[in-house]
C-alpha cells in the first residue's frame, strides 16, 4: 500500500471515530438534558472563548437556569409569536417557512432570510456553533430530530428560554429579566416579554436596554401576534405554560 493510500485510510478511520464520538456525546447530551438543567451552551462557550481571545477577561457567559414554572407565560408566548408560530404542531421543521425562505433568498442574495424553528435554534444553541454553513445546518437537522424525539415541546421551550442570547453576555430569560427590568423572569409583563423577543434575531445589534425604532415596531408586531394567537390560553391549550 502506498504512503498516500495509507494516509487516506488513517484519516478516514480518524474521521469516522471522531464522528462516532460526537454522535455519542450529542446523544448522551440529548438524553441528559431531557431532565437536567443545561449548565452552559455551545454558543456560550464560543462567546466566552472569543472574549478571552480579545483580551476581555471580565466577560462571563452564563445563564441562571429556571424552570418553566418560574418563567412568565408571556415570555414563552412572545418567542413563539416572534419566532415560530407553528411550534406546537410541527416536528422540528416548518417546511412552508423553509420554502418561502429559499424563494426569498434566491431573489435577494444580500438579505438572507432564515426559517429556523425554536427546535432548530435550541439544537444549535446547545450543541453547535454560531454562523452559517451547510455542515452546521446538516448537524443541526440531525440534532433537531433527536430533541424532538426525546424532549417534549415544553422541555424544548424551557431549554430555549434558558440558553437564548438576549444581549452581550446575557443568556437566558432570568438573566435578561434581571438585567433589563430588575425583576425575576416570573414577573415579566406581556410588553416586557415582547421587547425581549424583539431583539432575538440579532441580540448583539438590537438592544433591549436602548431599543431602536425598529425594535419598538417589532415589539408592537409581536404583541399583536400574541393576542391573535389567543394570549395565555394558547399556552394552556398546548400544555406549554
Amino acid at each position: 500500500m502506498s504512503k498516500r493510500r495509507f494516509s487516506l485510510s488513517v484519516m478516514k478511520r480518524l474521521l469516522l471515530r471522531a464522528m462516532l464520538l460526537f454522535a455519542v456525546l450529542w446523544g448522551g447530551g440529548i438524553l441528559l438534558f431531557s431532565v437536567m438543567p443545561v449548565p452552559f451552551s455551545a454558543v456560550m462557550v464560543e462567546r466566552q472563548i472569543g472574549a478571552w481571545f480579545r483580551g476581555d477577561f471580565d466577560y462571563v457567559a452564563h445563564s441562571d437556569w429556571v424552570s418553566m414554572d418560574e418563567i412568565s407565560p408571556w415570555m414563552g408566548l412572545a418567542v413563539i409569536a416572534a419566532e415560530d408560530q407553528k411550534f406546537p404542531d410541527h416536528w422540528g421543521f416548518d417546511m412552508s417557512a423553509i420554502e418561502k425562505a429559499l424563494s426569498h433568498n434566491e431573489r435577494h442574495e444580500t438579505r438572507i432570510r432564515g426559517a429556523s424553528t425554536l427546535s432548530q435554534q435550541t439544537a444549535k444553541n446547545v450543541f453547535l456553533w454560531d454562523g452559517r454553513s451547510w455542515l452546521r445546518k446538516g448537524l443541526e437537522a440531525g440534532l433537531t430530530v433527536g430533541i424532538e424525539t426525546v424532549w417534549t415541546k415544553r422541555r424544548i421551550l424551557t431549554v430555549y428560554l434558558n440558553v437564548a442570547e438576549f444581549g452581550d453576555g446575557v443568556f437566558g430569560v432570568e438573566a435578561a429579566a434581571q438585567r433589563y427590568f430588575h425583576k425575576p423572569a416570573s414577573r415579566l409583563t406581556m410588553s416586557e416579554a415582547a421587547l425581549l423577543a424583539a431583539v432575538l434575531p440579532n441580540p448583539l445589534r438590537f438592544k433591549a436596554s436602548a431599543p431602536s425604532g425598529y425594535v419598538h415596531s417589532r415589539q408592537a408586531w409581536i404583541l399583536r401576534q400574541m393576542r391573535q394567537l389567543g394570549g395565555e390560553s394558547f399556552m394552556r391549550k398546548n400544555e406549554l405554560d
